[in-house]
């Protein structure tokens, strides 16, 4: 039976794989059961760290820290390749008022994490662990452990210890905030809801169709290449043309040229639609179905493109109308349908909407590759590449006034910043960023719970000491402070100087606290994709600056 006994308490690579994976698969299914309406998820993996921890289960302290670290860095990485597409549009319009107001929650956390620090005694180090808990926010906890091993070369447990007293109630004081807000404002959700879709009809860029008959004598006799340079900068394609005098349908190109009474059928965004409404005629009521009539040999398919090598490119490089006789009208990324410009750059996973004939489509097809295969394969070059350029980042020293010890963006901002550049800007140096919804959350789910795990077995030994013997149980009032004093001000800012919709301020608090539990009530409570995306739109730039906050109050109190 020695061998149960090495197994279970010894110190080999199969008893720490053992040891991780028990904690790791019994927090998740733990982490399921709701509270109040409210789960903790993974975050529950920590506490069985710790609980395992407490009760003497170990694992070598250098196969620790490696799984550590590497869950880190998977976790930060597939966040950034995740949120990076939409980071720099975030600060587009509204978006900018989002990102400094979460910018703001950040730095009155920071200023309360130091106000208690100076009054209480309690060390930065703690704190810093505290206040990563009560944002929870665990890549600041990952970075505040490391820039502390780097400038003292050795740990602090009350770091982990400060970030698992505060969490539980940092989720309970996220929510209580959103619903503070909300009864002392007296918001009306179904009010909230109309307002949103005001918003939503006047600020619309997506794809739209809508059929016209030209009637203005400006437009007669001119080509469709002559009619786009007149309406730029509006997006627009006129896809199929109907003409008055034979009834033809035919796929529209730069050279055809409209007659009075010809019938178009152009897709364009909401927002233009008026603009080239009033310019070129009168709009009418006919179908889709209409413009491929059933003598027609002109058919529509949805194509994927899948083939590396037209990824980045333009669509108009493509010169998919003169070589093969078929029109573009709309590309679906992400769900979204874009009007298909020829300066739209094309990439991996892209549906493009093709109109043409059967045999056009089929050579088009092929061009364009349409392997559902070939789109599920992982990526695994630009993954460990992004990897590998990450922690080069996050290894160069900078140089701040005012702080001795050089500031490093570590394992957890280096490459989370590359995977930001790479997923917004790769295309452009031909590497594959398409990665599957469920591929990424796969790999960001497990690295999350291998650096949970490791930090809860690392802080278990000592948790229940700290909680009864050394003021630890303080911790947990100064933890919801720190979570409740910056999102009541600034979401009360939001609503009554910058009136800004309740279900978007609902996810910009959510995402300034990078906590899913939190936008998994905002979104229960709004019923609508609102909250997700004001929690998109800041979280990029709250997570930098939550882990760069955390490592500069540890080099500025430590060095």
């Amino acid at each position: 039976m020695e061998w149960i006994k090495d197994l279970l308490w010894g110190s080999g690579i199969g008893h720490s794989i053992l040891i991780i994976s028990v904690v790791i698969a019994a927090g998740i299914q733990l982490g399921k059961i709701k509270i109040f309406g409210i789960s903790l998820g993974v975050t529950l993996v920590l506490f069985m760290g710790i609980l395992l921890g407490h009760f003497g289960f170990h694992v070598h302290p250098e196969l620790l820290h490696f799984f550590k670290e590497f869950g880190l860095i998977l976790f930060v990485f597939s966040v950034g390749m995740q949120v990076g597409p939409g980071f720099f549009s975030s600060f587009k319009k509204g978006g900018i008022t989002l990102n400094m107001l979460a910018c703001s929650i950040v730095f009155l956390g920071v200023a309360t994490t130091i106000i208690i620090h100076f009054v209480t005694g309690i060390p930065m180090s703690t704190m810093v662990g505290i206040m990563s808990g009560a944002v929870t926010n665990t890549p600041g906890l990952g970075a505040a452990q490391q820039a502390y091993s780097d400038v003292l070369g050795t740990g602090d447990e009350t770091i982990a210890l400060g970030y698992a007293v505060a969490y539980p109630l940092g989720v309970v004081g996220i929510i209580l905030s959103l619903l503070f807000v909300r009864y002392v404002f007296r918001i009306n959700l179904s009010k909230e809801t109309d307002k949103l879709t005001e918003e939503a009809n006047k600020e619309n860029h997506e794809a739209a169709a809508i059929s016209l008959v030209v009637k203005n004598p400006a437009v007669f006799e001119h080509t469709i290449a002559e009619i786009s340079r007149l309406m730029e900068p509006r997006e627009f394609v006129i896809s199929r043309v109907q003409y008055s005098d034979t009834h033809k349908i035919d796929i529209a190109d730069a050279n055809t040229r409209l007659h009075e009474n010809d019938k178009i059928f152009v897709i364009t965004t909401a927002l233009d639609a008026e603009a080239i409404r009033t310019f070129i005629g009168e709009e009418i009521e006919m179908d889709r179905k209409q413009w491929i009539p059933t003598e027609s040999q002109l058919i529509s398919r949805r194509i994927v493109v899948t083939k590396t090598e037209l990824n980045g490119k333009r669509l108009g490089s493509l010169q998919l109308r003169r070589l093969h006789g078929v029109n573009v009208t709309r590309v679906n990324r992400a769900g979204v349908d874009l009007v298909a410009n020829p300066g739209l750059p094309i990439q991996m996973g892209d549906r493009l909407t093709v109109v043409g004939s059967e045999v056009a489509i089929a050579k088009v097809t092929e061009l364009l590759g349409n392997s559902m295969k070939r789109l599920n394969e992982p990526n695994l070059v630009t993954i460990f590449l992004g990897i590998a350029l990450g922690i080069v980042l996050g290894s160069i020293p900078f140089v701040f006034p005012g702080i001795p010890q050089p500031v490093k963006l570590g394992l957890a901002g280096g490459p989370l910043i590359v995977a930001i550049l790479i997923s917004r800007f790769g295309y452009k140096y031909k590497l594959i960023t398409y990665t599957t919804l469920s591929a990424n959350l796969m790999l960001r789910e497990v690295g999350i719970a291998l650096f949970l795990a490791c930090v809860g077995l690392s802080a278990g030994e000592g948790f229940v000491d700290t909680i009864v013997n050394k003021g630890g149980y303080t911790w947990i009032g100064y933890g919801f402070l720190i979570t409740t004093i910056p999102l009541l001000i600034v979401g009360c800012i939001g609503r009554y100087f910058c009136k800004i919709n309740y279900f978007t301020l609902m996810g910009l608090i959510a995402g300034s606290t990078t906590d899913p539990p939190a936008l998994a009530y905002a979104n229960a409570t709004a019923g609508n994709d609102s909250p997700a995306v004001g929690y998109a739109t800041v979280y990029p730039l709250t997570m930098f600056l939550r882990v760069l906050s955390a490592q500069l109050l540890i080099l500025f109190f430590y060095a």
